[in-house]
């Protein structure tokens, strides 16, 4: 058994997609812009590799589960990078709005941005 995709509720499929994918460097996996359906994959990853899709927040139990995450003030989702200083200082570059600088801790080094489609992210270097 393997994870084949996720997902993560988002406000705004086509705007998180775009975000996602020319922001933050993820490629498409699947875009139907017809069915409001987006899924991104790791960028160079093949086809086969695991898909995080934009989920549309137009349910109310999936708006009600992204607003709630969100007014705790935790990330939705983790993504790993092999520098989270470097990151920071690449998406501060392009305009993403981060709660913190990165923190480092036990566990890490981290920081959370906001992905301006409804969640905060996290970015998590071991």
């Amino acid at each position: 058994m393997r994870l084949k995709m996720c997902s993560i509720h988002v406000q705004d499929p086509a705007a998180a997609h775009a975000f996602y994918t020319g922001t933050l460097g993820f490629d498409t996996l699947m875009a139907m812009p017809e069915y409001n359906l987006y899924i991104i994959k790791d960028p160079g990853a093949d086809d086969s590799s695991v898909g995080l899709l934009l989920e549309p927040s137009d349910n109310p139990m999936g708006a009600n589960y992204m607003n709630a995450v969100r007014e705790a003030g935790l990330p939705a989702i983790v993504f790993g990078v092999t520098d989270v200083q470097a990151e920071y200082d690449r998406l501060v570059a392009a305009g993403v709005s981060f709660k913190s600088p990165p923190v480092t801790d036990s566990f890490g080094t981290s920081a959370v941005f906001d992905d301006g489609c409804g969640n905060y992210i996290q970015i998590h270097q071991d």
